[in-house]
């Protein structure tokens, strides 16, 4: 007789799948073990967001310290506070799409951890800087080691997550890196004002993220490596054998070794960058450039400058710390609230929701004038750009296979970063010129772009092996 296990799928059915390497990876229970490991590769997207957030927060440090200067006092003639973001968005596009790269040929846990190791380091030397041009040079190379890190992070956890979990876990994930949005707000709020040791409030801001990432660092240096990989660069039992300790990780009896000529196997050693163009990946790819160039612009468009915007009208609740504090919290609430239903709609139409509810509720935001409806729209967006966020991340990694995945969604990812650099210095140009309206309607169409590429060019990928995508 047939039985039915807690994942709802047939035992029967995962006997027969558990022949091959996806089976077998598509089998693992939802369980404690499986969750661990989740936990631990979310920690490290955990430092990404928190150092991306602390670059508002420890300006004013900055500034206060005498370190950085305004206007054309700046280190290249403009404010070092927009050096400073810059360098931060330029690094995460070179180490996005120039060394992302690279965990397609050594593999996902050596990039991973090297990563880590990488913002770790010069993010602690960086504390330590003295003068703005300094500062903003760690800051562009803390910013390389991030770019590597979240793809390989994206990577790493799509090849070791059940199918049926992906998204679910990708929510998950986030939830975890999320939690970073208040934890640095409140660390800013507590130690940017105070001098410790005679060393400044915002240095310890920075030190704090830079040790506990080395601490991670410590704790993860037993994480397997992706199996999926293994099995694609030809080192066959390598990858039985840390897939069968993953089965006992997650408390089910190893399964049997899967042939050579499974599917995962049968990839090529070596990707290159052409391959991404070729006529199987060329509309995935144009399609993802589009949407990770314009999201960013609806992201950290609303994020940013909606503020702003609203205090030209005398709303000074969006300054208050109990605002940005709750507006901060829904980052994490909105992931763990979506988890729930994660795995019930493709990642394609959840892209376009997300992005269709942030349309509705910034606009909402950008024209409210009561403080209660400001507050509510405000959460609705954060909301909606958490679910936006894991969905995507969850979705670009699905749709490349496994010898070319880390090299093309970094490609892809990398003009979310470049848009940033760009983007913001256009809409204070609009801002000038058009107003608040004029803002409003350049974010609404970039999120209509959004939706528009997904929605009619972006394949279908729920519950099937990333193989088979």
């Amino acid at each position: 007789m047939t039985t039915i296990t807690s994942t709802g799928m047939a035992n029967d059915h995962i006997a027969a799948d558990r022949r091959t390497l996806a089976g077998r990876i598509d089998a693992l229970p939802s369980s404690a073990g499986l969750w661990r490991f989740i936990t631990l590769l979310a920690l490290g997207g955990f430092f990404e967001l928190y150092d991306l957030f602390e670059t508002g927060y420890i300006s004013s440090g900055l500034l206060a310290a005498g370190v950085f200067h305004t206007g054309s006092e700046g280190v290249f003639g403009i404010a070092d506070q927009a050096a400073f973001a810059s360098a931060t968005f330029l690094g995460l596009f070179v180490g996005a799409s120039l060394l992302a790269p690279y965990a397609d040929r050594f593999g996902r846990r050596l990039t991973f951890m090297c990563a880590l190791a990488w913002y770790g380091v010069f993010s602690l030397l960086m504390a330590f800087q003295q003068s703005a041009e300094m500062i903003i040079l760690f800051r562009f190379l803390v910013g390389i080691g991030l770019g590597v890190e979240l793809v390989t992070i994206d990577t790493y956890l799509s090849e070791w997550v059940p199918a049926h979990l992906r998204s679910r876990a990708f929510a998950y994930s986030f939830f975890i890196q999320f939690l970073s949005v208040p934890a640095v707000a409140l660390m800013s709020w507590w130690l940017v004002p105070q001098t410790i040791l005679n060393l400044e409030g915002w240095r310890w801001v920075v030190i704090a993220g830079a040790v506990c990432s080395l601490v991670i660092w410590l704790i993860r240096k037993n994480l397997p490596e992706s199996a999926r990989w293994l099995a694609q660069q030809g080192r066959h039992q390598e990858a039985h054998k840390v897939l069968s300790e993953m089965e006992k990780r997650c408390g089910i009896a190893p399964g049997e070794d899967f042939s050579d000529s499974d599917a995962a196997a049968a990839l090529p050693k070596k990707g290159r960058f052409s391959e991404i163009w070729s006529p199987a990946y060329r509309k995935r790819t144009l399609m993802l450039v589009v949407m990770n160039f314009f999201q960013a612009i609806g992201f950290f468009g609303f994020g940013n400058w909606l503020p702003a915007l609203l205090s030209g009208k005398g709303a000074t609740v969006t300054h208050s710390l109990l605002y940005a504090f709750f507006i901060t919290l829904a980052y994490p609430l909105g992931s763990l609230i979506c988890s729930r239903y994660a795995d019930k709609l493709e990642n394609k139409w959840q892209i376009v929701f997300s992005s269709l509810m942030t349309v509705v509720f910034g606009t909402l935001f950008a024209l409210a004038t009561n403080p209660v409806l400001m507050i509510i729209c405000g959460f609705l967006i954060t909301y909606s750009n958490a679910w936006l966020t894991f969905s995507y991340h969850a979705y670009q990694t699905e749709i490349f296979p496994t010898h070319i995945r880390a090299r093309a969604v970094g490609f892809c990812y990398s003009f979310s970063r470049l848009s940033t650099v760009f983007s913001s210095i256009l809409i204070g140009i609009i801002l000038q010129y058009a107003g608040s309206q004029g803002v409003i309607a350049f974010i609404v169409l970039s999120m209509l772009m959004v939706m528009l590429s997904v929605g009619i060019y972006g394949p279908k990928t729920r519950g099937l092996d990333l193989e088979n995508i």
